[in-house]
């Protein structure tokens, strides 16, 4: 029964179902009930997890149950990391090893980490594409002592890759030249799908100007989320392809780039739109000049109208009845009109304030005083809408 996994609960030693021989040594060690969960070893079984109540019997719930099985389970786990031990030492020693092995190559990736940092670190502090460029192709030339190295730039609409910035030890003189991406299908196709190449210098003399007797040649794209903007072209002057990490920092360099350069279009753009939105700005506050002296005379003249009206009702006696319709219409009249005359002067005093004519003179209110007030024009409306 345990091997097949199944759990047993003995409610009471006296009245459950068990063997004789059982039922006297759980009486002779005073158990009253007891609840045993199985500990297996795949379909072999290792033992029993065992808890007894001695007092009094008991009903053993359903989350005391899944608790022997958790531990259970646990004891299961240590078990076979104990077996697992044995095999993890012996392993130690293939390991220590393999560590030795690999510990060249860190030090090496810690070199070209180390080196990558400073690369982007100076590529994503600039804001000028040429610089940031021609910085990628100088560090680059000195940290992996290629012979040549270039980058180009893409227009993506016309089809065409232009050498923006070369370096080498021989004379160059490709710099500024631009190449026909659909002339070389075997190769600017898996540029745009942002995967770099690695080839002899045969197929690269009609591309850029890799010295004819180069032996490798490495180019990456510099691309993002938003598509490829141009690549990177490195040459090795020995008879060696570029390894992992080499093109792993390449990579990497001009994925740098590629962020660097769209930072440097977007802050372009960006300081255009400023330049348009202080013009637009300008535009607006000449607008709100115009508008609030503007405003101003009319609501002279509906104040002017207003004070008259107020006389001829006096004098009509209208509005000494304080309940009648004349009274209540000549108030919001009255509270409405002084109200626009605030938001003319309001915005007189905006425009002041962003002109910088006077000094901002911030002053303390009482809230609970002024907060009713800006509420009541709003009252009738309210409860009118429900």
């Amino acid at each position: 029964m345990y091997q097949q996994g199944r759990i047993r609960r003995v409610v009471d030693v006296e009245t459950d179902e068990m063997s004789p021989c059982l039922a006297v040594t759980l009486r002779q060690i005073g158990v009253k009930s007891k609840l045993v969960v199985p500990i297996l070893q795949g379909e072999e079984l290792w033992g029993l997890l065992i808890a007894h109540q001695c007092s009094t019997s008991r009903s053993w719930e359903d989350f005391e149950v899944d608790l022997l099985k958790h531990l259970a389970t646990q004891v299961e786990i240590a078990i076979q990391q104990s077996s697992l031990f044995g095999q993890v030492q012996q392993n130690n020693r293939v390991l220590e090893q393999q560590v030795q092995e690999r510990t060249v190559q860190l030090q090496q990736a810690l070199a070209l980490e180390a080196a990558l940092k400073r690369i982007t670190d100076k590529v994503r502090d600039s804001l000028d594409e040429s610089q940031i460029l021609h910085t990628a192709v100088e560090e680059l030339i000195q940290l992996l002592q290629v012979d040549y190295c270039d980058t180009a730039l893409y227009n993506l609409e016309r089809g065409t890759s232009t050498i923006w910035y070369e370096q080498g030890h021989l004379p160059i003189t490709g710099q500024n030249r631009v190449v026909q991406m659909v002339d070389f299908p075997d190769i600017y196709p898996q540029l745009l799908q942002g995967q770099y190449l690695q080839f002899c210098q045969g197929t690269s003399d009609a591309i850029s100007s890799v010295p004819q007797n180069r032996a490798a040649i490495l180019t990456c794209p510099m691309f993002d989320d938003q598509g490829v903007i141009g690549d990177l072209w490195l040459s090795h002057g020995e008879s060696r392809s570029f390894n992992e990490l080499e093109i792993r920092l390449v990579q990497q360099v001009a994925n740098q780039c590629a962020i660097a350069l769209r930072q440097a279009r977007l802050y372009q753009a960006a300081q255009a739109q400023v330049e348009e939105l202080e013009k637009l700005n300008r535009l607006k506050d000449d607008f709100l000049s115009t508008v609030s002296h503007e405003l101003r005379t009319p609501m002279s003249s509906i104040k002017m109208a207003t004070h008259m009206l107020e006389i001829v009702l006096k004098q009509a006696g209208l509005l000494d009845i304080e309940s009648s319709p004349a009274v209540r219409y000549f108030k919001i009249l009255q509270d409405e009109c002084q109200r626009e005359i605030g938001l003319v002067n309001d915005l007189l005093d905006l425009a002041r304030l962003d002109a910088e004519t006077e000094p901002l003179m911030p002053t303390t209110i009482d809230f609970q005083l002024w907060l009713p007030t800006m509420i009541e024009p709003f009252t009738e409306r309210a409860l009118n809408q429900n």
